[in-house]
């Protein structure tokens, strides 16, 4: 009998063994494979069952929080979401996350180690903090003025605080709602046909994740190359470049809207936009020195995020001359994100220094003690101190008495430069109109904020003076209202 019953503990101990050998087996080497499995809901459960934390702007949640009372419990909403959708993103239960709710998911969710109150503590005590929040760098009232100034048109708004790189103003529109995509269910899932299928496209960041030609906007760029290379000593004197002017290589000839622009100066092709001075400059500067130029400002860089990737604005590397030609007047094939377009402006305004631009300004716990802050990093050298210093004066002119006059504000020194890029086939497509501009108060040591604004459908004619016409206000009242903010600040 002992000889059965020791037979029958000798199995039973290798069916423990097993038992404990396949367990090991699960959760050790299959965990990752069983949690990333799509019919695990536990996941899922547990991270839809706290709330998140709460992205903020001037101090105000622009996000919340409902119980569904669902399993997938807490559901995302969102205060002005279209307002505020291409800084936010959405966070949707079915179709994950984008902009800053993904970027900085960890932190909202609550999953991220720094929000323990003590190294390891999530481990030990195998729970998850309440969601962090996300302060974003956005002012509130610049935010609805470029809103409002697109007021519904396709196109978007970019303003930065030129010495910090703060991200101030982040608008695309046609906008939409991410709280229509919150949840589960047929409505979402309808919700999500109908945004993706419209031909309004109002998904798109087109801030960040769209580029388009730049057109005389680029200008800047190339007058930048042309003053660091050498090619112009004297912004006011002749250039030597003809009107009218041949493509070389070709027997195109480049068209002017402007009139006077034969053997003009930098500085008056600048205030009223030649393209054939500015497409002349460009070959002489020549091709590696303007990929160098346009490489300092931010063209080509497939790294930039803020915190977001950005998606890479566009100057070839590979060109005959008619071809760098036109690219040095924001044609061809450049192409740039209103980012980066307002990245040049604050260069100018800069003293020729990019400062690396962020949308978070720092990350809190739920009580509000700060985990992380956002520092102010240098990004690029985009010209020499001097030369933005001549672009400024420049820039200024084209306002005060140029092609930009819309955006001229009383009792502050206002830099700007217009643009129309044309597009389609043989040009036809309605054009694309552009303004870049900086604004300074005249008694601050230094300008509050430099923007790019772009109107894809802009109801004017195909000519420079468009971009004045419709994107330059834009531009002038969300100016206007840093300049209020930056007023009020120094009064308290």
């Amino acid at each position: 009998m002992i000889r059965y019953i020791r037979r029958a503990a000798a199995l039973c101990l290798v069916l423990l063994v097993a038992l404990l050998v396949n367990a090991a087996r699960v959760m050790v080497f299959e965990a990752d494979a069983y949690d990333d499995n799509p019919a695990n809901r536990r996941i899922a459960i547990t991270r839809w069952g706290e709330p998140r934390g709460e992205i903020t702007v001037d101090g105000r949640p622009v996000t919340g929080t409902r119980d569904s009372g669902q399993q997938l419990r807490y559901e995302r909403t969102y205060t002005q979401g279209p307002l505020y959708a291409p800084v936010t993103g959405y966070a949707s239960q079915t179709y994950g996350t984008t902009l800053i709710e993904n970027a900085e998911d960890a932190l909202l969710s609550g999953t991220d180690p720094m929000l323990a109150p003590l190294p390891l503590w999530s481990d030990v005590s195998r729970g998850r903090q309440p969601g962090g929040d996300v302060v974003t760098t956005i002012r509130a009232r610049m935010q609805e003025a470029a809103y409002r100034g697109l007021d519904g048109k396709r196109g978007a708004v970019a303003a930065i605080e030129p010495a910090s790189g703060r991200i101030l103003a982040l608008v695309s529109s046609p906008s939409y709602d991410p709280g229509v995509l919150s949840g589960t269910g047929p409505a979402v899932a309808d919700s999500w046909k109908r945004l993706n299928t419209s031909p309004d496209q109002p998904m798109l960041n087109r801030a960040i994740r769209q580029t388009y030609p730049p057109g005389s906007t680029f200008k800047i760029v190339t007058a930048a190359a042309a003053l660091d290379a050498g090619v112009v000593t004297d912004v006011d004197a002749p250039t030597g470049i003809p009107d009218p002017f041949v493509l070389p290589g070709t027997r195109q000839v480049l068209p002017n809207e402007a009139t006077g622009c034969a053997d003009a100066s930098l500085a008056y092709a600048i205030q009223w936009s030649c393209n054939t001075v500015m497409a002349g400059l460009g070959v002489k500067v020549g091709l590696t020195d303007m990929v160098t130029a346009a490489g300092k400002f931010g063209f080509d860089d497939t790294g930039l995020k803020v915190p977001s990737w950005v998606a890479k604005s566009n100057f070839d590397t590979d060109m005959s001359d008619d071809q760098l030609a036109l690219s040095s007047i924001g044609q061809f094939d450049t192409t740039a994100t209103p980012l980066q377009m307002a990245m040049v402006a604050a260069a100018v305004a800069n003293n020729g220094e990019i400062a690396y631009p962020h949308l978070v300004d720092r990350t809190t716990t739920s009580g509000g003690t700060t985990i992380d802050t956002t520092g102010r990093r240098s990004y690029r050298q985009a010209m020499r101190p001097s030369t933005a210093n001549q672009l400024q004066n420049l820039m200024v002119r084209a306002v005060e008495e140029g092609t930009g006059t819309n955006a001229a504000i009383p009792g502050a020194r206002v830099g700007g430069k217009t643009g129309t890029a044309q597009h389609g086939l043989g040009n036809t497509g309605t054009p694309y109109a552009w303004f870049i501009a900086w604004a300074q108060a005249t008694d601050s040591a230094q300008p509050a904020v430099a923007v790019a604004v772009v109107v894809e459908d802009a109801e004017a004619s195909r000519t420079d003076i468009s971009g004045g016409g419709s994107a330059a206000p834009i531009a002038k009242a969300v100016m206007e209202e840093a300049l209020r903010l930056e007023a009020e600040g120094r009064g308290r």
